[in-house]
């Protein structure tokens, strides 16, 4: 019988989650699964949910679009929709007013989110939350962010990274659709894909002051996740099938400050590498300006440890990084390049560069252009400046119009895809390590995976030709034969 038909109300308790936006979100959508499993809900495909859940994204305009559109999309199927997320955090009740199809929750209703589907099922409407600066909620000193028992002193385990193996973890196997119960006998998250790659979150908000950048204001100052739940959470999810972890945060070079340890990612890393089963670990959102030698040694020479480097550049003219409040110029960032590959010349780099922003001029564009012609990037995302609410650029002087901003993305756009493919074709005979995901689908024997330097969905693919067969979670050594854009073409012999 149909959910909508008139079932008991226990079996009408069956959920969608649609997750849109960044890594970051699939891992919160996960912890919600969790909760909602523990809570007696029952996750299902759209067609078959009495609710919809819609983790949206709030980063730029062309996101909140997308996330408007798929709630009412979901509100059409005849489900009751709730919105969670970046964009519902953001605006609260003025998305609620403007969005009568769905029930707005914050990220403060994540503890109790079964409570809060169950008074959407039963049509209870609740007042939508008034949007706020989630940085005021914590002190300004991160020091001061982690709360410690006045009676005791500190475990070392809080301050530094430490390795708990608990006994039988080696071995086990647990199904990927159970939940995990962390350290503290919380539920924290269900697996929602079943691929050999994962994001594993090690800490959320961010300190930084950008002045294009809305997400420190709706995600909250910067705290870290301490290290025994993460290397739990990583020994969970080797132990149901994942052989790749991506780490994800808004700010990843800040990992510990709150923590008193500011080179705790160093020692995180490779006790995370050394997890049985996980083949490679993968760092996200380095800022450049936090990006201190100590931890590039560790990025480029730690066994397991995936030697790519994420660099948030956003611009190479000096002048306009100054008006986005970040560190660097041309030369600083050539400097930075150069000192990676002198550690790892194979590493991978990967960026994204805003273009547009108010009174970029043309001697900016060059400087850029200048920049990117010979930084060898891996993977170059090109945006278009657009106005986000309550930021500082969106008062800026010398604002472009649409049109033009459009003309200097689709320039750059085709800017770096040239430099791109270059780039991959400049790797012809290297041999890379590459994590198998899945068997190609081009009618010829081969399987699609990553290099080192290719991050999930963000970046290009290797596809290895092979009369071997080969399984998902497989690492294979290949040597590369060909590229095609931005991807690459292999080959292994395995004997």
């Amino acid at each position: 019988m149909s959910p909508r038909s008139g079932p008991s109300p226990s079996a009408l308790r069956t959920v969608s989650l649609v997750t849109l936006g960044c890594a970051r979100n699939e891992v919160d959508s996960e912890e919600l699964a969790a909760r909602l499993t523990a809570s007696g809900w029952d996750l299902t495909s759209a067609d078959d949910a009495s609710v919809v859940l819609v983790n949206t994204c709030g980063f730029i305009q062309a996101a909140k679009q997308e996330s408007i559109a798929e709630l009412l999309s979901a509100a059409e199927s005849g489900a009751k929709v709730a919105a969670v997320g970046c964009l519902a955090e953001r605006y609260g009740a003025e998305l609620a007013d403007e969005l009568p199809e769905a029930q707005v929750l914050s990220f403060d209703d994540y503890g109790d989110i079964g409570t809060r589907l169950d008074d959407v099922l039963a049509g209870r409407k609740r007042p939508a939350h008034a949007a706020r600066d989630r940085r005021t909620l914590l002190p300004i000193t991160p020091a001061d962010r982690q709360p410690r028992p006045a009676d005791r002193q500190p475990r070392p385990a809080e301050t530094r990274a430490e390795t708990v193996q608990p006994a039988g973890a080696s071995s086990t196997t647990v199904d990927s659709a159970a939940p995990w119960i962390g350290p503290g006998g919380g539920v924290f998250r269900r697996r929602l894909s079943a691929g050999v790659v994962a994001p594993l979150k090690i800490a959320s908000g961010c300190d930084r002051r950008c002045s294009f950048c809305a997400i420190p204001s709706f995600r909250g100052a910067f705290v870290s996740r301490r290290p025994p739940e993460i290397l739990a959470e990583a020994r969970w999810l080797a132990a149901s099938g994942v052989r790749e972890l991506v780490l994800v945060s808004e700010n990843s070079t800040s990992y510990g400050k709150d923590l008193g340890n500011l080179r705790l990612l160093e020692e995180v890393l490779p006790d995370l590498a050394a997890t049985e089963g996980i083949e490679r670990v993968r760092i996200s959102y380095l800022q450049p300006a936090e990006l201190r030698p100590g931890l590039i040694e560790v990025i480029a020479a730690t066994p397991g440890v995936a030697p790519y480097f994420d660099l948030s550049f956003q611009h190479a003219s000096g002048r306009v990084l100054r008006a986005m409040r970040r560190f660097g110029d041309r030369e600083r960032f050539g400097a930075l390049l150069d000192q990676i590959r002198e550690r790892s010349p194979q590493a991978g780099v990967r960026s994204n560069f805003i273009v547009g922003f108010p009174g970029e001029t043309a001697e900016d564009l060059a400087e850029l252009e200048l920049f990117l012609s010979h930084a060898g990037l891996d993977a170059i995302g090109i945006f278009g400046y657009s106005d986000e609410d309550g930021t500082e650029a969106a008062s800026l002087p010398g604002k472009l119009d649409a049109a033009e901003i459009s003309r200097r993305v689709e320039e750059f756009a085709g800017l770096a895809d040239e430099l791109m493919a270059q780039r991959a074709d400049s790797r012809l005979g290297e041999t890379l390590d590459v994590l198998i995901e899945e068997e190609a689908d081009d009618g010829l024997e081969g399987y699609l995976g990553r290099a080192a330097h290719q991050a999930p969905e963000v970046d290009g693919v290797t596809t290895v030709r092979t009369g071997t067969p080969l399984a998902a979670g497989d690492m294979v050594r290949a040597v590369v034969t060909g590229s095609e854009g931005v991807d690459l073409i292999a080959g292994v012999n395995l004997r």
